[in-house]
């Protein structure tokens, strides 16, 4: 550990042997948020209040000081799901605070062999603007399982970790701007993604399984009794189908887009307006288009409510120093 300025406050060996250890890049993380200092400050600093918008822990908690000059220490975790969690300890190493700007620093540590970070240090900066304060962050940290754990870290670990920060930080600054809790921007998103992950199933599924694989079931007889494209039937179906999965595949891609489920609604309702005009039988049949449109339609109505607000996004943050 070794202290220096405000950009080197705190470094782990992680740091010292990047060549040798560490080939990845450390994390950073930059927000501009439209809040008083001292405000993000309290949110960023105050165990209760972090822990409700970073995705990275699931409990922060002080320890008691043994002298008012040591550092802080505190005890982390986080839940991996089935019931089981990962554990660590840090303590903040010092804190800077030079013409208006504030800069905290810390190192984090964790014996817990299920954790792939085994020690790591990093730090916050906080500096004024008119109107906000630029928050940034970066930290990098050792990691467990040798050769192996370095290669997963690199391909899969560090994106990922650096993709929460980032949502994170967003979600923070959503919360100082307009007052939007932490919990709610978190169940928002997580409803937002599942409906959007279960509309791309069902398109994707639709296009492929009874338009392209087995159109004998049902489908082509629905487009030969509408008489529409008499002799191109088989064609019609299948590039149905072919579309039915890219609009799946869209809906996927370009996750935060409105206009896809407009796009989405509209081609739900001219589908099932030919399927019925074809075969009106189909409106008492079990399991018919028209429960499945509905509730298509459903889904998407409800990311459109849910979307009206801001919902947190990675995207939105810097991910690289300006000065690069």
């Amino acid at each position: 550990m070794r202290h220096g300025g405000a950009n080197g406050l705190a470094w782990s060996r992680a740091d010292r042997h990047a060549g040798q250890r560490m080939p990845a890049r450390p994390i950073y993380v930059e927000t501009r948020i439209a809040a008083d200092l001292d405000r993000v400050w309290s949110a960023t600093q105050d165990p209760a209040q972090h822990r409700q918008w970073d995705l990275r822990f699931t409990e922060i908690d002080y320890l008691p000081k043994s002298s008012p000059e040591a550092p802080q220490q505190f005890l982390y975790a986080t839940r991996i799901g089935f019931g089981a969690r990962i554990e660590g300890r840090g303590e903040s190493v010092g804190t800077l605070e030079k013409n208006g700007e504030r800069t905290s620093a810390l190192r984090f540590w964790s014996d817990d062999l299920k954790s792939l970070i085994r020690e790591g240090s990093g730090y916050w900066k906080y500096q004024p603007l008119d109107g906000g304060v630029r928050f940034f962050t970066r930290y990098d940290y050792d990691v467990r399982f040798g050769a192996a754990g370095r290669a997963f870290d690199r391909l899969c670990f560090r994106p990922l970790l650096g993709r929460a920060t980032a949502w994170s930080f967003d979600c923070l600054r959503i919360w100082l701007e307009h007052g939007t809790p932490p919990p709610a921007s978190i169940a928002a998103t997580a409803a937002c993604a599942t409906g959007r992950i279960a509309l791309a199933a069902t398109w994707i599924y639709q296009g492929l399984v009874p338009k392209l694989l087995f159109p004998d079931t049902g489908e082509l007889e629905i487009l030969r009794a509408s008489g529409a494209f008499p002799g191109r039937e088989e064609a019609v179906l299948r590039a149905v189908g072919a579309g039915e999965i890219v609009l799946g595949l869209a809906l996927l891609v370009f996750h935060r887009s409105r206009a896809c489920l407009w796009i989405m609604i509209a081609v739900l309702i001219v589908l099932l307006a030919g399927a019925v005009k074809s075969q009106p039988a189909l409106l008492v049949a079990p399991f018919n288009p028209t429960s499945l449109t509905l509730a298509m339609i459903g889904i998407a109505a409800m990311e459109l409510v849910l979307r009206r607000n801001e919902l947190p996004s990675a995207a939105r943050c810097l991910r690289e120093p300006p000065e690069r």
